[in-house]
């Protein structure tokens, strides 16, 4: 039995070995095969003059649209109803209650 336990050691002290090696060349291999998703992509500067420009061609599209709707906005009227056409939603509403719970008496 003590031999047995001594065999284990020994493997176990080698599997750790071995692991520290893999741990290494992963660690050396990891900086130059990296897939580009880690590195956060940098913008460019926009220079003032293309900033201007930008800022120009917005407000013009803007102004554009507002001379398009004239002032108007483009939402419809809001729809009433007649007092006689509510009367009459709300009493078959009634009517329709009346026998739901006529059905569960």
């Amino acid at each position: 039995m003590p031999n047995i336990v001594a065999l284990l050691k020994t493997e176990r002290d080698k599997v750790a070995r071995q692991l520290k090696g893999l741990n290494a060349a992963l660690a050396a291999f990891a900086g130059s095969y990296t897939d580009g998703a880690t590195r956060p992509r940098r913008r460019g500067k926009l220079s003032a003059q293309g900033l201007a420009n930008i800022r120009a061609a917005q407000r013009a599209r803007r102004e554009k649209e507002r001379r398009a709707s004239d002032g108007a906005s483009n939402t419809a009227p809001k729809r009433s109803m007649s007092k006689a056409a509510r009367a009459r939603i709300a009493a078959a509403q009634r009517a329709r209650w009346a026998k739901v719970k006529a059905g569960k008496g």
